[in-house]
C-alpha cells in the first residue's frame, strides 16, 4: 500500500515507467487507486521503441507512436482528476529511469510491462534492476493489452488514396460506431505524400475524428508492421486503387497484412477519380 501525502500536505509524486503498455487499463487503475489515499501527481515516462531487426524505421514515426501512447494515458488520468505530465525518453528503460529519478525525485515508482511471455523488459530483468537503482519503492504492474480498452486503435495505411472520399467516409463511419482513434501511416513511396497526409488529417479533424499520422517506410508492408510493433493496433484499414491499377494489390499486400499481423483488415478500394476531390458530405 502506498503511503499518503507527506507531512507538509504536498501531493505524493508517482513516477510511471511504461512503453507499449502505457495506456493499459491495469496501469491506469493502479494510478487511480492511489488517488483516494490522498493527493497525488503523476509523471509518466515513455521510452520510444527500438526498431525490430531488419526493419527500416523512420525516427519521427517511432517518436510519434510513443507520443500518442503517452497522450492517451495523460488524457485518461486527467479525466480521473489526477494531475499528470509526461515525456518521451531514452529507449533504454534503465537509463530512462535513472535519469527520471534524478530529475523528478518521485516518492514511488510504478513499472508497467507486458506479461512475462511477451515482455522484452522482463526478459532483461528490468524490475530487479529498477529496484537496485531506485531509492524509493518500485511496484510492478502487468498489463494485458488483449483486454478491452476505452478506445480502439485503428491503423490506416494509404498513400495516393489517402484523401479519397471512400476512405475518408469509411473512417468517419468507423468513428461513429464506437470510440476509436486513428493513426494514418503514409508510406513514402510516391511524390506529394506529405501534402496528401496533411490534407486527410485536416478533413478528419473538421469531421471531429481523433486522428494523427506520419510518413512511414517506403515499403507499405514494413510501414504497417512497424506501426503494429510500436503500439497496440486493434484494426487495420488499407486503401488501394482497384486491382487493375494497384501495385500494392499485385504484391498481395492485403493478404500479407492479414497473415503477418493477425489483426482484422478492412480493404477500401478508391477509384483514381475520387482521390483529388473529397466531397463536403465526408466532413459533415
Amino acid at each position: 500500500m502506498a503511503a499518503g501525502p507527506d507531512a507538509a500536505g504536498s501531493p505524493r509524486h508517482i513516477l510511471a515507467l511504461a512503453n507499449a503498455t502505457v495506456a493499459g487499463r491495469t496501469l491506469i487503475a493502479a494510478l487511480r487507486t492511489r488517488s483516494p489515499e490522498g493527493p497525488i501527481r503523476v509523471t509518466v515516462i515513455s521510452p520510444q521503441n527500438d526498431p525490430r531487426a531488419g526493419f527500416v524505421v523512420y525516427e519521427d514515426s517511432r517518436r510519434s507512436a510513443a507520443e500518442r501512447r503517452l497522450r492517451r494515458t495523460l488524457d485518461l488520468l486527467h479525466e480521473a482528476g489526477i494531475a499528470a505530465r509526461g515525456a518521451v525518453v531514452d529507449p533504454d528503460p534503465v537509463h530512462a529511469l535513472r535519469d527520471a529519478l534524478a530529475e523528478y525525485e518521485p516518492d514511488e515508482v510504478i513499472v508497467s510491462t507486458h506479461p512475462e511471455t511477451r515482455s522484452h523488459w522482463l526478459r532483461g530483468n528490468l524490475i530487479d534492476r529498477a529496484r537496485k537503482i531506485s531509492p524509493v519503492p518500485v511496484e510492478h504492474v502487468v498489463v494485458d493489452l488483449e483486454s478491452p480498452r476505452e478506445r480502439a486503435h485503428v491503423l490506416v495505411i494509404a498513400n495516393q488514396t489517402i484523401v479519397g472520399a471512400p476512405l475518408l467516409a469509411a473512417i468517419r463511419d468507423r468513428a461513429a460506431q464506437s470510440p476509436a482513434e486513428f493513426t494514418l501511416v503514409a508510406p513514402a513511396d510516391e511524390p506529394g505524400v506529405e501534402r496528401r497526409l496533411r490534407r486527410a488529417l485536416a478533413i478528419l479533424e473538421k469531421a471531429g475524428v481523433q486522428a494523427s499520422g506520419h510518413i512511414g517506410d517506403s515499403d507499405p508492408l514494413n510501414a504497417a508492421l512497424n506501426a503494429v510493433h510500436d503500439e497496440q493496433v486493434d484494426e487495420i484499414v488499407i486503401s488501394t486503387f482497384p486491382q487493375a491499377t494497384s501495385g500494392w494489390l499485385r504484391r498481395d499486400l492485403v493478404g500479407r497484412l492479414k497473415s503477418e499481423t493477425r489483426v482484422p483488415v478492412n480493404h477500401i478500394v478508391v477509384d483514381p477519380s475520387a482521390t483529388e476531390t473529397a466531397p463536403s458530405e465526408v466532413v459533415a
